[in-house]
């Protein structure tokens, strides 16, 4: 009897010793294991096994059938090592804790600045990226009577860092992109907000645009607004430098007079009003900012060389301020 409880007691300890760790000096380096969809648990445990991180297909099969989790483990890519114990694998395969790759859009980015960032890091392939730009259907209120064309989603793709699943699609990147400025809209209240401008979301999101491309410091946003507020007001042209700088297709460090005469609906030096839509990615201080202008009387404003500008309500006080900061 003595015996057949010692020999017990070990192969109880040796079943247990199978769902320990595999390795134990904490050197491993992770593995990217991929679960596929509709994979059975024998096929995962296999394979885990195979790449060397679970010590026992078999047993971890029973010990994700004793729990009741066998039909509970999520598709998708996952970073798994070896000093992981079969309890803390399961654990990430069935709460779904895929790994995820990270990318940053900085505010103020335009379309072709995004998807060349997104390109250079191997995340997307530009060419169906930049068709589902223009054709994709995404379920977002916002975006609905945008006309296609290569600029329907400009300004809509909200400037963050994400982390998103290594699997993503170019549409899944799109998504989570307009899930930001849809969350965006939704907090700020931006669309409400709006309204009591008599503005559109549309109009709302093409002033931050401008208000980002311009401002330099969160302090002149909400002046810099003040300044497109009152000339629209008014009829008088807008005058954004970004504007020429968008219609000529990039950055420039200087705008020269010969610029300001291209003929696109883009060029607030040549057509009164907003243009067609928005010409960058606000953020979020950007979006606030265009529906929440400062009261002021101001009708231009200047660059200074801290980043900051000095703003003036007479074209007078302007050339002073320009004669000031750009000699």
């Amino acid at each position: 009897m003595l015996l057949l409880f010692v020999i017990f007691g070990l192969l109880w300890q040796y079943a247990f010793s199978l769902l320990e760790p595999l390795d134990t000096s904490g050197q491993a380096p992770d593995v990217l294991f991929q679960v596929s969809p509709k994979s059975y648990t024998v096929e995962i445990a296999q394979k885990l096994e195979q790449q060397k991180i679970i010590r026992s297909a078999k047993a971890f099969r029973l010990y994700a059938r004793y729990h009741g989790l066998d039909n509970q483990i999520k598709a998708g890519y996952y970073l798994l090592n070896p000093a992981m114990s079969v309890e803390e694998i399961l654990n990430h395969l069935v709460r779904g804790k895929t790994a995820t790759k990270t990318f940053t859009i900085p505010e103020g980015y335009t379309l072709k600045q995004i998807t060349n960032t997104l390109a250079n890091k191997g995340f997307i392939r530009e060419e169906l990226f930049t068709d589902l730009l223009i054709d994709g259907e995404f379920n977002y209120s916002f975006l609905q009577g945008l006309p296609r064309g290569e600029r329907r989603l400009e300004g809509y793709l909200f400037p963050e860092t994400y982390s998103i699943a290594l699997d993503s699609t170019e549409k899944d990147i799109i998504n989570v992109m307009l899930a930001g400025m849809d969350r965006q809209i939704k907090e700020l209240k931006l669309e409400e907000k709006a309204k009591a401008q008599n503005l559109t979301l549309h109009q709302a999101i093409t002033i931050a645009s401008m208000i980002e491309r311009e401002a330099r410091k969160d302090e002149d946003r909400a002046l810099i607004s003040s300044v497109i507020h009152n000339r629209l007001k008014i009829g008088m042209l807008l005058q954004i430098d970004a504007t020429v700088e968008y219609a000529l297709g990039g950055h420039r460090e200087k705008i020269y007079y010969r610029d300001l005469e291209i003929d696109s609906p883009y060029n607030t030096y040549k057509y009164k009003g907003l243009p067609p839509g928005p010409i960058a990615a606000p953020g979020r201080e950007s979006l606030l900012a265009a529906v929440t202008p400062a009261q002021t009387k101001y009708l231009y404003y200047v660059a200074k060389p801290d980043g900051y500008h000095a703003f003036a309500e007479t074209y007078e006080e302007h050339l002073r301020n320009k004669a000031k900061y750009l000699n």
